[in-house]
């Protein structure tokens, strides 16, 4: 995977690193991490596997970075059904968004080029797997929901003096005012914080715009639950002209000085790894493994990703022969 990759990601002009999972349907209970659950693939809960994985989008390419079968809870117990499916000991449960940070900080150490990670609200919704992009100081552009609370840009962090005789001094700083949600904040918004920007480039070349707004903020939970530091970040809302409700929110980590329509344009790239999805398994056979071995659809997923990037290979080199 790494030398697919350090051969193949310089040649696409990466633009983004994209997280996300994909649904594989499955009968039967005997294949790695397979059960009931939520696929995004089928629309709905269904017997399946769940790969996570990391893809390098670019302006002339996509590449696969990695991926991690997910395992249940039920799967990361039953000694009897791992032993069978031949998981390694080492192998416990993590949730997505962890296998995903795990995935990115593992492809951060290759000489490939860095870029800001995207992520649904899945996985931005999870503030651990923020701050951990943060902590590794990888930029991220992250999806989150309208109830995600923060602090406004203005609000005063400051660790409260020691009450006289009772107890440990105070080490986490308290904010002098609540925090609101995303929904409140956007809403309170004067109408010039609203800017009409172009957000997309369709494959026909046209431009596509939307309304949207960019605050600093911090976000609550990291401050309140987590004890972590305050941290400024992008706050990004998307509320289409005629609509009586913002349509998405984002939290990024990118510099102050970031030009909004970058902001905009990452915020709204993330469409393009269904894309991936679609050829890996309609063209390369990613969901076509019938094997039940946990080692054994890693292997399957890296030949996969190799065959994507000698298409990709191919494509690009103008001297390839072409069918006539």
């Amino acid at each position: 995977m790494r030398a697919c990759a350090e051969r193949v990601a310089p040649e696409i002009g990466v633009l983004a690193w994209i997280v996300d999972d994909t649904g594989i349907v499955k009968d039967g209970v005997h294949s790695p991490g397979v059960k009931r659950q939520y696929s995004g693939t089928l629309g709905k809960i269904g017997n399946c596997q769940v790969a996570v994985s990391v893809h390098a989008v670019g302006a002339r390419g996509t590449l696969p970075l990695g991926w991690r079968l997910y395992l249940p809870e039920a799967w990361c117990d039953d000694e009897l059904r791992r032993a069978r499916a031949k998981i390694p000991s080492a192998v416990g449960f993590q949730t997505k968004p962890g296998l995903a940070s795990a995935i990115v900080e593992h492809a951060a150490g290759w000489q490939i080029p860095l870029a800001p990670i995207l992520a649904d609200q899945a996985y931005g919704d999870d503030a651990d797997f923020r701050t951990r992009l943060d902590e590794l100081e990888l930029e991220y552009v992250a999806a989150v929901a309208a109830k995600t609370s923060v602090y406004p840009a203005g609000t005063r962090f400051a660790v409260p003096a020691r009450r006289e005789g009772v107890g440990r001094p105070p080490s986490v700083a308290r904010a002098d005012r609540e925090p609101e949600s995303l929904r409140a904040l956007a809403e309170r918004l004067r109408p010039r914080a609203w800017k009409t920007i172009a957000c997309r480039t369709t494959p026909a070349g046209e431009e596509v715009e939307s309304r949207f707004a960019f605050v600093r903020v911090v976000a609550a939970h990291p401050v309140r639950s987590d004890r972590k530091p305050p941290r400024e970040e992008w706050l990004i809302i998307e509320w289409p002209a005629g609509e009586k409700a913002p349509s998405d929110y984002w939290l990024s980590n990118l510099p102050a000085k970031t030009p909004h329509e970058r902001l905009a344009r990452l915020a709204r790239l993330r469409w393009t790894i269904e894309l991936d999805y679609r050829q890996l398994k309609g063209e390369l056979g990613l969901d076509h493994y019938e094997g039940r071995s946990y080692l054994g659809f890693h292997h399957h997923c890296a030949l996969v990703t190799c065959a994507h990037a000698f298409l990709t290979l191919e494509r690009l080199d103008p001297k390839a022969r072409r069918p006539a």
